[in-house]
C-alpha cells in the first residue's frame, strides 16, 4: 500500500513539474502514472549499474555526478512512455532536480502522517 501512494505521488509531481517547465510535457493522467512506474524500475534496475560504472566519477565529483546519473534515468524514462516528452539533457537534469526535492519533502510529510 505504501508503494502505490508513493507511486502515486509520484505520478502527481511528474503532471505538476511537467506544467511548471516549458519544455517537459505529458498527454494525460495515465501516462504520468506510467512515468511513475517506469521511473521506479529504472531506479530500481537501472541506477544501480550506471553507478557502479560511474564510480570513480562519482568520487571524483564528490557525488555530483548522480545528478547526472538522474538526469539519464528521466531521458530514458522519456525514451520508454509514449506520452511523455523532455526536449535534451538540461530539461531532464531540471526536471530531476524538481522532482527529488518535490519527491522528499512530500515523503517526509507522508511519514510524519503515520507517527
Amino acid at each position: 500500500m505504501k508503494f502505490l501512494i508513493k507511486l502515486l505521488i509520484t505520478a502527481a509531481l511528474v503532471l505538476v513539474i511537467s506544467e511548471i517547465l516549458p519544455h517537459v510535457s505529458i498527454e494525460n493522467y495515465l501516462s504520468a502514472v506510467l512515468v511513475a512506474i517506469s521511473l521506479s524500475l529504472l531506479n530500481f534496475i537501472v541506477r544501480p549499474i550506471l553507478v557502479i560504472l560511474t564510480l570513480p566519477v562519482t568520487i571524483l565529483t564528490l557525488g555530483i555526478f548522480l545528478l547526472i546519473i538522474n538526469a539519464i534515468i528521466i531521458l530514458l524514462a522519456d525514451w520508454l512512455v509514449d506520452g511523455f516528452t523532455v526536449d535534451g539533457f538540461f530539461w531532464a537534469f531540471i526536471f530531476s532536480l524538481l522532482l527529488a526535492i518535490g519527491r522528499s519533502i512530500l515523503f517526509k510529510l507522508l511519514e510524519k502522517d503515520k507517527d
